[in-house]
């Protein structure tokens, strides 16, 4: 029943990171569910691992391409490096309070609150759909603007695509450009909280006595995470392009009002 209950927490993981629907609020609300108890840090660090990868694997061109020009002279290396500069500033916020706030944010993740949350996260959606498609390029002011919307997202169930697509959407970047833009900022902050679990792991007295944890557990977990974040990730972005995301702003109230009153 373990190894099945890791197995589940991968998909949920994986769907939910880039689906916008918050895969911390899933994850807790999952936990809950599944009767599973404290966050098991390792299986933190290898399923955020694991959607990391996943993000890499969809967005392998634009990334090589990044990595390709970003020295180059030119107009090319001119662009790369912008953009470059865009994805950094953008994770300032993230940064700002992940870091400052961590704890306390960390003792938020409660049934209810992460109900409450996925409320907000339904307003979010549906706000953004009232927003014109725009054609604004991605500057300072707006990768600022789409961090800050990522930095209320480290609250566990507000979805950080959810909100960044939003706010994306609402200062009138394209579609396209908005949910290629939140996904590779992404990578900034999932490698970012998965370096300070793994460093949060590493200093637990039982790091030791990992020969013994539930590795069969883990494996089919980490997979699970990195096939269905890529499929949800690549689904994500047709969705993006071609659709609204009312259906999921309808799915968060729902599911919200139920935590809320079953939590």
């Amino acid at each position: 029943m373990e190894t099945l209950s890791y197995l589940l927490l991968g998909l949920v993981q994986g769907l939910t990171e880039f689906l916008p629907v918050s895969s911390s609020g899933h994850l807790t609300l999952g936990q809950s569910l599944l009767g599973l108890g404290d966050e098991d840090l390792t299986f933190t660090v290898l399923v955020h691992a694991a959607t990391a990868l996943s993000t890499v694997v969809v967005f392998r061109k634009d990334m090589g391409a990044l990595l390709r020009d970003v020295a180059r002279p030119g107009e090319s290396g001119r662009r790369a490096r912008r953009f470059t500069g865009l994805l950094l500033l953008s994770a300032v916020p993230a940064a700002v309070v992940g870091l400052g706030f961590k704890d306390a944010i960390e003792a938020l993740a409660t049934p209810r609150f992460v109900g409450a949350m996925l409320c907000v996260t339904a307003g979010v959606l549906f706000l953004s759909q009232r927003a014109s498609s725009g054609h604004h390029p991605v500057g300072a002011w707006r990768a600022l603007g789409i961090g800050l919307a990522q930095a209320c997202a480290i609250l566990p169930g507000i979805s950080r695509s959810g909100s960044t697509i939003g706010a994306a959407l609402m200062l009138g970047v394209s579609r396209e450009e908005a949910a290629r833009f939140s996904f590779l900022m992404a990578l900034i902050p999932i490698g970012g909280a998965t370096l300070l679990t793994l460093k949060d792991l590493l200093e637990q007295p039982s790091t030791a006595d990992l020969a013994s944890g539930p590795w069969a557990g883990y494996a089919l977990g980490t997979l699970a995470a990195f096939v269905s974040g890529w499929a949800a990730c690549t689904w994500m972005i047709r969705l993006v392009k071609r659709s609204n995301l009312a259906g999921f702003g309808a799915y968060c109230l729902g599911a919200g009002l139920l935590a809320l009153i079953f939590g």
